[in-house]
């Protein structure tokens, strides 16, 4: 564990994924501001509020577009007096591939991160996974959401049957599925909003972790993705955690994960212009 001796030490931020809120880093949360660090989970347009207000009423974040999800964390970083660390699961993954390359943030942690433009591997278990929403394109201006068996095989493969639905009642909400869409389809968009500079030497350190029993993302997508940033100067580090599901932040051992990713940001964070 990191203690945080350093009054100016970054604060954290956490960007959450598609079909949860915030308070899926609630213990990452707890870990870290017990630690002493300034903690923000700032929640996607359209997905303040209790998890039971936006299964009922999903409407404020129907037909939100990736794009509109990193302006948003963009907005809330540049406010901000010193570049944060920025820690990003699944979608949020790719949100802070995008924010890095945009020159934000002292570090970039990414746990289980969707795919950004150009990475090619598409496995079986990632269309299963995501299939319920792309299977119809009416889908893409909706806000639309996973069913219990669905979110036990995309997120908590790992888990029993009793925790799997126990994590599903407690995080899951509608997600928007123009995100989805946006990401399954950056390889066919010369615009693409997930797409980012690979050679950038100038952004900030970026870590990928994978989780080794990911369905949505397994360790061959982040394994690709990692790869794209070869030519950077910039450091670019990976680390796989065997046996962890795509929802390995709230999965029994989340503090290795958690433990791993601060040590890694802290020892590689660039330094605040003076």
């Amino acid at each position: 564990m990191t203690l945080n001796s350093d009054q100016n030490a970054p604060s954290i931020v956490l960007i959450h994924g598609l079909w949860v809120t915030p308070l899926s880093w609630e213990h990452w949360i707890k870990f870290y501001e017990a630690q002493g660090f300034t903690v923000s989970a700032p929640a996607w347009p359209g997905h303040d509020g209790e998890v039971e207000d936006l299964r009922k009423d999903p409407a404020g974040m129907a037909d939100i577009g990736f794009e509109q999800v990193v302006d948003h964390y963009d907005a809330i970083v540049r406010r901000m007096e010193r570049p944060p660390i920025l820690i990003g699961h699944s979608f949020g993954g790719a949100v802070v591939q995008v924010l890095l390359d945009r020159g934000l943030g002292a570090a970039g942690v990414v746990v289980d991160s969707a795919a950004v433009k150009g990475v090619k591997p598409l496995p079986l278990s990632t269309l299963r996974s995501t299939w319920p929403v792309l299977r119809n394109p009416a889908n893409k201006v909706k806000a639309i959401g996973l069913t219990a068996k669905q979110f036990h095989y995309a997120f908590a493969n790992t888990f029993t049957a009793e925790e799997s639905q126990a994590a599903y009642d407690r995080y899951h909400v509608p997600g928007p599925a123009r995100v989805l869409f946006d990401g399954a389809f950056a390889n066919f968009s010369s615009k693409s909003p997930t797409r980012v500079d690979f050679s950038n030497g100038r952004r900030a350190p970026l870590l990928f972790i994978a989780g080794g029993a990911d369905h949505i993302v397994p360790p061959k997508v982040n394994q690709a993705n990692f790869r794209l940033y070869g030519k950077s100067t910039a450091i670019t580090d990976y680390e796989e955690f065997a046996g962890r599901s795509h929802l390995t932040i709230g999965q029994a051992g989340w503090e290795n994960v958690a433990d791993f990713a601060l040590n890694w940001a802290l020892e590689r964070s660039v330094p605040a212009a003076v």
